[in-house]
C-alpha cells in the first residue's frame, strides 16, 4: 500500500563490488540507514575483494540507459548519486539521464581508484568528469588523491586543487582520510567563496567503501531536504561512525558497518 510518507528515492549509478564493501551495496545500505530508498543502476561489474580490484567491465550504454529510464518513468527521483563510471561513454550516459531530471541534486563521487590503489577507469574519465559532468553536479566528493588527478596537480594541496576545480563545479568536498595526521581534515569549498572545515579523529587501519558511504549518505540527506552544509556534516559524522564500527571479514581492508546489527528495514 502506498503511504503519504513514502521514503525519498535516490537513483544510484555505480559499479558492483562482489565483496560488498563498496559500490552499489554500500549505496543501498547507507541510504537505508538514512530512511531513503535506493534505486541501483549498475554501470560496471568489477572483480575485486577487500584487498584490491583486479579487473572491471563497463556495461553497454543502452543497458544502463534502459535501467535508469525504467526507474525514472516509474518513481519520483529525489536525488542522484554517481559512483564508478569507468569510461567516457558512461559520462555521456549520465548526462543523458540527468537531462531527464532537471533540478534534481546530483552527488558525484569521482571513483577513479579502488581503496587498494587499482585503477577503475582510464585517465580521460577524470578529464570528462571535470569538463562535462561537474557542470550538472551539485557537489563532488573526491579524496585528496582523486582531487589531484582531477585538477592535474600531482602534488597539489587541497586548497590548490579546489582553486583549480571550483570553476567547474559549485561545491567541492575534499576528504582527507588518506594522510597520516592525528585528525582527519575534510574541507568543503563553495564557489560563492565560503569554506567549511570538518575534523574527526583518525581511526587505525584502512577502509574499503568509505567514499561510497559518504557520497550516498550525502545524496540521501539532500533527498530528505537537508541544507547542503548541514547534509555534509551529517554525512561525515555518519561515515565516521561506520568506520569506527567497521568489521574485517576478509584479508584486506575493513568494511564500514553501515547498518546496526539489529537493523530491520
Amino acid at each position: 500500500m502506498k503511504t503519504p510518507n513514502s521514503r525519498p528515492v535516490v537513483l544510484c549509478m555505480s559499479g558492483h563490488d562482489p565483496s560488498g564493501g563498496a559500490g552499489l551495496q554500500a549505496d543501498i545500505e547507507a541510504l537505508l540507514a538514512q530512511g531513503c530508498h535506493a534505486a541501483p543502476t549498475v554501470t560496471a561489474l568489477t572483480v575485486q575483494d577487500t584487498v584490491d580490484v583486479s579487473d572491471f567491465r563497463v556495461l553497454d550504454r543502452d543497458w544502463v540507459l534502459a535501467q535508469a529510464r525504467a526507474v525514472i518513468a516509474d518513481v519520483p527521483i529525489a536525488a542522484v548519486k554517481l559512483g564508478m563510471l569507468g569510461s567516457v561513454e558512461m559520462v555521456d550516459t549520465v548526462l543523458e539521464v540527468m537531462s531527464l531530471l532537471p533540478g534534481v541534486p546530483l552527488v558525484c563521487d569521482p571513483v577513479l581508484r579502488a581503496g587498494g590503489g587499482g585503477a577503475l577507469g582510464k585517465d580521460e574519465v577524470g578529464y570528462a568528469l571535470r569538463e562535462r559532468l561537474f557542470a550538472v553536479s551539485s557537489i563532488a566528493t573526491p579524496n585528496l588523491p582523486e582531487a589531484r588527478i582531477l585538477a592535474e596537480l600531482p602534488d597539489g594541496t587541497a586548497d590548490e586543487c579546489a582553486a583549480k576545480l571550483l570553476p567547474y563545479i559549485e561545491n567541492l568536498l575534499i576528504t582527507g582520510g588518506h594522510g597520516d595526521e592525528a585528525e582527519v581534515h575534510n574541507r568543503l569549498y563553495c564557489r560563492d567563496g565560503s569554506r567549511h572545515d570538518f575534523t574527526c579523529p583518525r581511526l587505525p587501519g584502512s577502509y574499503h567503501g568509505s567514499g561510497c558511504t559518504l557520497a550516498s549518505t550525502l545524496a540521501g540527506r539532500l533527498a530528505l531536504g537537508e541544507e547542503l552544509v548541514s547534509a555534509v556534516r551529517t554525512a561525515l559524522d555518519y561515515t565516521w561512525r561506520t568506520l569506527r564500527d567497521a568489521e574485517s571479514p576478509g584479508h584486506g581492508q575493513y568494511i564500514p558497518r553501515r547498518l546496526p546489527l539489529d537493523f530491520c528495514p
